[in-house]
């Protein structure tokens, strides 16, 4: 029996897809992503809106939305949720998208992406240098903030169905009932 090798894709094929195409690179694999729930985009724009109000008044960054291609490495391209790049960030955002880890990665679960949000881009997230990821669950109603250590993600803050967590990093406790209202 002959084994073929399934092709890798890189940063490269990814570009040459269709503007709009729903794709992310994910470890050289082309992964469809489909439209998010109604409930899913909900959230998004709460904390988007949130993101930016608290961003305006208390720390100089930009909060950026799906979708916005984030390049990680030559075979990592994602369009996460929200991404927080703060003044001074290794990330730098291009006409392209934005080239670098943003400090802040928020991925919204839903049953097509949550494998990959959870397993998968969580290690790539970890290892490229974002300093929080963001895990919410519209329906679970919970968030996890994981802060990025020397040793690795490690939880920071959560909370499900009341409560509050607390990003470090942006000094910003959010109410679960207002970002799941």
């Amino acid at each position: 029996m002959k084994v073929v090798e399934k092709k890798k894709y890189t940063i490269e094929d990814y570009e040459k897809l269709p503007e709009g195409s729903p794709y992310q690179l994910i470890e050289g694999e082309l992964v469809v992503s489909p439209a998010p729930s109604p409930e899913h985009q909900r959230v998004s724009i709460r904390l988007s809106v949130m993101l930016f109000h608290h961003l305006k008044e208390k720390t100089k960054g930009e909060v950026l939305y799906a979708p916005v291609d984030v390049y990680l490495d030559e075979e990592n391209a994602y369009q996460p949720d929200i991404v927080v790049v703060l003044e001074g960030s290794k990330a730098k955002i291009t006409q392209r998208g934005i080239e670098g880890p943003p400090d802040i990665v928020v991925e919204i679960l839903s049953p097509s992406t949550a494998y990959y949000d959870l397993r998968v881009k969580k290690d790539v997230y970890e290892k490229a240098g974002v300093k929080e990821y963001w895990i919410v669950d519209p329906y679970m109603k919970s968030i996890e903030i994981y802060s990025n250590t020397p040793e690795g993600f490690k939880l920071l803050s959560e909370a499900k169905r009341q409560g509050r967590v607390r990003s470090e990093l942006l000094s910003i406790e959010l109410d679960l009932k207002e970002v799941f209202e």
